[in-house]
């Protein structure tokens, strides 16, 4: 029985692993795009205006707002795992870290590239999310709970979530003082229009691997 269940614990740890990885990755991606001061997603245009009015880190908020919308887990009769765990707590840590790290460049180019490096960053590290199949994180459990239990498109549901964030976080942050701040700007636009379809590709290519068979080696015919 110990030897049979080795395998699995090993597989699981695997899993648990690259969560953890694609966890870290996706804070410190947003931390990149945070530090190019192009425009942030939309969601951190919410976390960014609620860390300023809160006067904590902005790691801090994020951690705090996944924890309140899980609570909207219960009624649409979501169940979190172990990446729903990770990816509640490490974003905001590794995006802490990062940002404490990395200074706010002055020059366009180098704000072009953190941002750039930002979006692959980010869509890497949930693309190892999704592929480890521990659960989902906090705001994908409410879109796709969203969608199961009324059978919304998940476009649908996606929009209008970002939407209400968007407009919510320039709401608290003053749109205009958002603009100079560059929490919203270009790359708000070049994230929208590049994050889903990055992630999406990056999904295929780990799912041709997995499945591409491997062939046999040769072998030598008895003469």
């Amino acid at each position: 029985m110990i030897t049979k269940a080795r395998p699995q614990l090993v597989k699981l740890a695997w899993r648990l692993f690259r969560v953890i990885v694609g966890a870290s990755a996706m804070g410190a991606g947003l931390a990149l795009m945070i530090r190019a001061h192009l425009g942030a997603q939309p969601w951190d245009v919410l976390h960014l205006a609620l860390a300023k009015m809160l006067g904590v880190s902005p790691g801090t908020v994020i951690i705090g707002v996944a924890l309140l919308v899980l609570l909207f887990w219960w009624p649409l009769r979501q169940r979190p795992g172990l990446g729903t765990v990770a990816t509640t707590i490490l974003p905001g840590v590794s995006c802490d870290a990062v940002l404490a790290i990395v200074p706010p460049p002055d020059a366009l180019i180098a704000r072009t590239a953190l941002l750039a490096g930002g979006i692959v960053v980010f869509s890497a590290g949930t693309a190892l999310v999704i592929l480890a199949g521990l659960g989902p994180g906090a705001r994908d459990g409410l879109m796709t709970g969203a969608c199961a239990r009324w059978g919304w498109s998940v476009r649908a549901v996606r929009t209008g979530l970002e939407l209400t964030v968007l407009i919510l976080g320039l709401i608290l942050a003053d749109p205009m003082q958002a603009i100079r701040a560059g929490t919203v700007g270009p790359g708000t636009l070049a994230i929208a229009l590049t994050l889903g379809p990055l992630i999406g590709v990056l999904l295929k290519q780990r799912a041709k691997r997995e499945t591409t068979p491997v062939q046999a080696t040769p072998q030598a015919q008895p003469s």
